[in-house]
């Protein structure tokens, strides 16, 4: 019986970019860069793989302050299989953004203020403090801190 070949422990460096599909690129453009203040790459920031891509409007690229790029794919027709965000609708549960814990309660307020759906929290665990929302699209997205 041979032993099945496996990837060591470090082979995989780091996430390189996660890419999410959008229904409507405004909204989630504004919600991404506006809301959560991630920078949107534009100009030669723009892989050139996707410059097409996104002067046609069908990409949008930011980066996070870690270097993890997060795409943003345009498919008007996205509808999810359930309508109610509190239903999960894909295998992906939710993107997990960390704050400095003295502006977790800033980060709460900014939400509130924008009137963004807020799906559970805030709340405090051992190992923190998060709140979690949705995206335009109805993805979870969670702002989470570790204890003070």
């Amino acid at each position: 019986m041979t032993i099945p070949s496996t990837l060591a422990p470090g082979n995989l460096r780091r996430v390189h970019h996660i890419a999410l599909n959008v229904k409507d690129m405004q909204a989630s453009r504004h919600f991404y860069c506006h809301i959560l203040g991630l920078h949107e790459l534009t100009g030669d920031e723009i892989p050139s793989t996707l410059i097409d891509l996104v002067a046609q409007g069908k990409v949008a690229n930011f980066v996070t302050p870690d270097g993890t790029v997060l795409d943003l794919f345009w498919e008007p027709e996205l509808t999810p299989p359930d309508p109610d965000p509190e239903r999960s609708f894909t295998r992906a549960y939710h993107l997990a953004f960390d704050i400095d814990p003295q502006l977790f309660d800033r980060a709460v307020e900014v939400l509130k203020d924008n009137q963004i759906a807020i799906a559970h929290g805030p709340v405090s665990r051992p190992t923190g403090r998060g709140v979690y929302c949705y995206d335009p699209d109805g993805f979870m997205v969670e702002i989470r801190c570790d204890p003070v």
